[in-house]
């Protein structure tokens, strides 16, 4: 099979690599001639997984045509800001009968937009896909033993991603909602920015629990308004990616997360961290949205002002415990049914 990957970070050249791994013929694509060159030469990515070597079956260029013009698979692994500028500059060099995946975990602000939305929009393809799920790359590239999941409602899609990546040390598990697998995705990384600030702050085992259990909760509450399928967040590009996410010091937002629970500022985070952190604008675009469409979100809101608005982190901690007790699990017992319980319930027994 013939693999293309769009994108030199570190999860785009840990996919080529697994690909070639797996025997694939792969090309990736960079702007950088200099990344180029050491890819090619020394089979190492020295800016993005300089300790971990890339199989030397994957060949580097800077020529978009060139790299997808005989590809089965096209991954495309570009940060969301720069992701709708590369598939109109690649568009004219597709073909209908490529498979396209995106592994972005982001969204556009102008119009609330996934990466797979902008695939579909630019392209019209019907062969459109979504790899998610508890993937950090730097384990990847260590060959530790991963799973993901690939999301798609075309059968071929999903079969050509399975064959391409599944080996040894990768398994990649099927689903059928895109939509819900994308948003997951993009979700857990506000989450992950908010367990990192709790560990900074020096909050223990039960304050984690609790955390990622009410962020799934959030997780899945708003994406079902929007039209996913709760039970997508059960799978590895909910839950799964949500646990790695919020738990590892490897994840670029939970290091964000850290240096503000430290009292650095959101400029200093995101320049010490030096690679993108989607989870910074995705607690912004899905605030915002939330608010639109009424749906409740107190961590992601505590959050946002942590980040934008100079709330002192321990400060917003303290308020979300004071929030409304609500529902464990809405989709069970209804928020509204708790808050109507609370009515008839005395003073201080509810």
């Amino acid at each position: 099979m013939r693999v293309a990957v769009l994108g030199g970070g570190s999860f785009g050249t840990a996919i080529a690599s697994i690909a070639a791994d797996n025997g694939a013929t792969v090309r990736q694509w960079l702007r950088d001639a200099a990344l180029v060159d050491q890819i090619n030469h020394e089979h190492r990515n020295g800016r993005y997984l300089p300790d971990y070597p890339i199989n030397p079956a994957v060949v580097a260029s800077t020529d978009l045509a060139a790299t997808v013009a005989e590809a089965a698979v096209v991954f495309i692994a570009i940060p969301s800001k720069a992701f709708r500028g590369v598939l109109e500059q690649a568009r004219e060099h597709l073909r209908p009968e490529q498979i396209l995946v995106t592994t972005t975990k982001g969204i556009q602000a102008e119009g609330f937009k996934l990466m797979s939305q902008l695939i579909e929009e630019e392209t019209g393809s019907s062969h459109i896909g979504v790899l998610s799920g508890p993937n950090l790359a730097a384990e990847i590239a260590q060959k530790q033993l991963t799973a993901t999941v690939i999301a798609s409602d075309d059968a071929v899609t999903r079969a050509y991603v399975q064959a391409a990546l599944g080996c040894g040390y990768f398994r990649v598990y099927a689903g059928n909602d895109r939509y819900g697998a994308e948003l997951g995705g993009s979700l857990k990384n506000i989450y992950a920015i908010a367990a990192g600030m709790a560990a900074a702050l020096g909050m223990g085992e039960n304050t984690r629990a609790m955390l990622m259990t009410r962020a799934l909760a959030e997780m899945s509450r708003f994406a079902v308004a929007l039209g996913a399928n709760p039970m997508t967040f059960l799978g590895l590009s909910g839950v799964g990616d949500l646990i790695v996410t919020c738990s590892s010091q490897l994840s670029r937002n939970y290091r964000v997360g850290y240096a503000l629970g430290e009292g650095a500022n959101l400029d200093e985070a995101i320049e010490a961290l030096g690679q993108v952190a989607e989870g910074v604008n995705t607690v912004k675009l899905v605030c915002a949205k939330a608010r639109e469409e009424g749906i409740y979100m107190p961590l992601a809101q505590g959050l946002h002002h942590v980040m934008f608005d100079d709330v002192p982190a321990r400060d917003m901690a303290r308020a979300l415990m004071e929030n409304e007790q609500s529902s464990d699990v809405e989709f069970m017992l209804s928020r509204e049914a708790v808050s109507q319980a609370h009515q008839l319930a005395p003073d201080g027994d509810a």
